[in-house]
């Protein structure tokens, strides 16, 4: 099975609005739009990997976004980031070497933020109409390459989960 599912923009636009409002109404610090490096982990940066990043116009290094990105993509999911920074990385010169002890610290003092954000985010959620206007939803629409007398039965049902929407014979695909 194929498919080519569009990345041009990864964050919904709604959800991502949605997000930054809650984030004032909770009172937490929000910094909208951003690019995110997505590295392989677990690692911290050498400093040459963090300058290169900072030259590419890095906003965040981490190493969950993207794949979380693609995969709510693929599942027609809308998805939005919340990156609550934990270090500088080592380019900072003004901040001290990135550690784990220090990383747990800066996590744990984000927990509260976080699920004072959740808090706020949910209900504005309901507020919305179900389909989403940027086709998050529909994001599989244009993107299944494998012809339907090509599919492999038990992988369609295997995907029914997440692509059943257009893999099912009633469906689309």
């Amino acid at each position: 099975m194929v498919a080519h599912v569009p990345m041009a923009d990864p964050v919904c636009p709604r959800l991502g609005a949605v997000v930054g409002e809650a984030a004032v109404e909770a009172g937490v610090p929000v910094h909208r739009g951003g690019t995110y490096v997505v590295i392989e982990g677990p690692q911290f940066s050498t400093r040459a990997e963090s300058m290169l990043y900072r030259q590419w116009g890095g906003d965040v290094i981490g190493m969950t976004n993207l794949p979380e990105a693609r995969l709510a993509r693929e599942a027609e999911l809308c998805y939005a980031t919340v990156a609550m920074v934990t270090d500088f990385d080592c380019w900072h010169p003004g901040h001290g070497e990135v550690t784990v002890d220090r990383v747990m610290a800066a996590m744990a003092a984000n927990l509260s933020q976080a699920r004072g954000l959740i808090g706020h985010v949910a209900p504005r959620l309901a507020q919305h109409p179900a389909q989403c206007p940027h086709h998050c939803d529909r994001a599989l629409d244009a993107s299944i390459v494998t012809p339907v007398e090509a599919r492999d039965p038990s992988l369609v049902a295997r995907l029914d989960a997440v692509a059943g929407r257009v893999l099912r014979p009633e469906g689309r695909g």
